[in-house]
C-alpha cells in the first residue's frame, strides 16, 4: 500500500529532536513494507514562507502537499498534527483520489477543549479518526462523519532500545521529566515527593525546579541511567490516556509510577505497572520498590516485554491500516478488544 504520512517531522530540529509517535508510525508502515512517503506540514511552510516566517507559508504548503499527492497517488493518507493543512485541501484530495482513504491520529489530551474542536474539524472529512484515549471516552466524535477508534502510545525496538530492568548500577533512582505547566497541578505533587524523600533517594525532576529540560540525546542518557519513572499526566481525568512517556519508560525496562484513576489495570499486565491512589500511596510504593531491586527489575521486566510485544510500532502501524481501509483485524490487538472494526464498542 502506498501510504503519505501528513505530520510535524522535526527538520529544523536538525537531530535534537523529542520522541516522536509520527516517526514510530512511519517506521512501523516501513517495516509492514507499505511504501511511505512523510510531509512535514511546519516545515515546508516555513521552508517556502518568505524570509522563514512559518505563518506566511500556509497556502503554499498546502499547495504543495496537493503537488505531492499528485506525484506519489497515496491509497491512503493519515493525517496526524498538522493544523497547517486545512480541510479544504483533504477535500480536495478526496475530489482528486476518489479512492484514497484519509484518516486522522490524534495523540494529544481531551483535557485540553482545542484539541477537542480540533479533532472534531477532522472527523468532518476523515474516514477514520484515531485518538489516545480509550474508545469508551470518544463518543463525543460519534456523528460527524468518520469512523472512531483508540490508538495507544507504541514502542519501537530501534527507539527505545534499553532494557533497565536487567541493570542494578543505574545512578538515578526517581526520574521525572516535563515541560509543560498548562492544564495542570502535577508539579505540587512532585515538590511534594522531592521533600519527603529528601536525599533517600537520587531524584531527578528535569525541566522543573531549576534542572534543565532534557532533549534528544540528554533524554536518551537520561533514561540509561534511571531505574523508575514517574508517568504523570497534566491530568489524569480520561481512561486509558497517557503521555507518551508510559511507553518511553515501559519500553526501556524503567519501572513506572501512574494513577489507578486511568484504569491501565485493565489493559496492562498484573505486576507490570505500580498503580497508586493518592500521593501518600505513592510514597510508600516508591520507597517499596526502591527498598527491593528484586521487585523493581521484575515489574520492569514484565511491562517491558508486553510493550516490546504486543504494542509496538508495526503492530500499531498495521493496526491503523486495517481499521482505516476496514480490512479485517489481522493481530488480537491488545488495545482493541472492545472495538469493532467499524470503531463501534462491542
Amino acid at each position: 500500500m502506498r501510504v503519505l504520512n501528513i505530520a510535524y517531522q522535526q527538520l529544523r530540529r536538525y537531530g535534537k529532536t523529542r520522541v516522536s509517535w509520527a516517526q514510530k508510525l512511519t517506521f512501523g508502515l516501513i517495516k509492514n513494507d507499505h511504501y511511505t512517503q512523510v510531509f512535514s506540514d511546519r516545515d515546508v511552510a516555513a521552508f517556502e514562507a518568505p524570509l522563514g516566517i512559518r505563518d506566511l507559508g500556509v497556502k503554499k504548503a498546502n499547495r504543495r502537499l496537493l503537488e505531492t499527492v499528485d506525484a506519489f497517488e497515496p491509497d491512503l493518507v493519515i493525517a496526524g498534527h498538522c493544523d497547517m493543512i486545512g480541510n479544504d485541501t483533504l477535500k480536495e484530495i478526496k475530489q482528486r483520489l476518489p479512492n484514497c482513504v484519509i484518516a486522522h491520529c490524534n495523540n494529544d489530551p481531551l483535557f485540553v477543549p482545542s484539541n477537542v474542536e480540533r479533532i472534531k474539524y477532522r472527523a468532518e472529512v476523515a474516514d477514520a479518526v484515531f485518538v489516545s484515549t480509550g474508545r469508551r471516552e470518544l463518543k463525543m466524535f460519534e456523528g460527524f462523519g468518520a469512523r472512531v477508534y483508540h490508538m495507544p502510545n507504541p514502542v519501537d525496538p530501534a527507539i527505545e532500545n534499553l532494557d533497565n530492568s536487567q541493570r542494578t548500577d543505574l545512578p538515578i533512582d526517581l526520574l521525572f521529566c516535563s515541560n509543560s505547566n498548562n492544564f495542570t497541578k502535577r508539579l505540587q505533587m512532585v515538590k511534594n515527593l522531592k521533600d519527603a524523600l529528601g536525599d533517600s533517594l537520587n531524584f531527578k525532576t528535569y525541566g522543573s525546579f531549576g534542572e534543565a529540560p532534557v532533549w534528544g540525546r540528554d533524554y536518551d542518557r537520561a533514561l540509561a541511567q534511571t531505574k523508575m519513572g514517574l508517568n504523570f499526566n497534566r491530568q489524569d481525568t480520561h481512561y486509558w490516556y497517557s503521555s507518551a512517556r508510559m511507553a518511553q519508560l515501559a519500553g526501556n525496562g524503567i519501572l513506572q509510577f501512574t494513577s489507578d484513576k486511568l484504569h491501565f489495570d485493565e489493559l496492562l499486565p498484573p505486576e507490570s505497572v505500580v498503580y497508586f491512589d493518592d500521593e501518600q500511596d505513592l510514597l510508600a510504593k516508591i520507597r517499596e520498590f526502591h527498598g527491593d531491586d528484586a521487585k523493581r527489575r521484575a515489574w520492569a521486566a514484565r511491562a517491558r516485554d508486553f510493550f516490546q510485544t504486543e504494542m509496538n510500532s508495526q503492530l500499531y502501524a498495521q493496526y491503523i491500516v486495517e481499521a482505516s481501509t476496514l480490512q479485517p483485524f489481522s493481530h488480537d490487538y491488545a488495545w482493541a478488544r472492545d472495538i469493532n472494526l467499524d470503531g463501534s464498542l462491542k
